[in-house]
């Protein structure tokens, strides 16, 4: 996975070399290439790839259910900063209001 790739970009570039390799005659079973998209996210997935594999069965995982797993913690993922981020800039904004209001009258005003 590349840096600041979306999960659906991922997939469907993984999901177009596995059928590539079926096609040309290579036998990629389902269970092989969900462990091989568990193994290629990026640090930012650590815990969501430490959490699927101690929760389910990757034997038994399907492809598309393993998707809609991650597709999920993403969108977390992706509200969460959007939250930091709003709050960062409110917190900054707030921050420069103060001190245009409270350095215009110098000590005591």
């Amino acid at each position: 996975m590349k840096s600041g790739e979306w999960i659906t970009d991922f997939f469907a570039r993984t999901l177009g070399i596995a059928n590539r390799m079926r096609s040309n005659g290579g036998t990629m079973e389902e269970v092989k290439v969900v462990e091989k998209i568990l193994r290629s996210f990026t640090p930012k997935f650590d815990y969501v790839v430490c959490s699927i594999e101690e929760s389910k069965n990757v034997a038994e995982m399907r492809i598309d259910e393993l998707q809609s797993s991650l597709l999920v913690h993403e969108q977390r993922l992706n509200c969460t900063t959007a939250s930091e981020e709003q709050a960062a800039l409110k917190a900054s904004t707030f921050s420069k209001s103060s001190n245009s209001r409270g350095g215009r009258g110098g000590r005591g005003g």
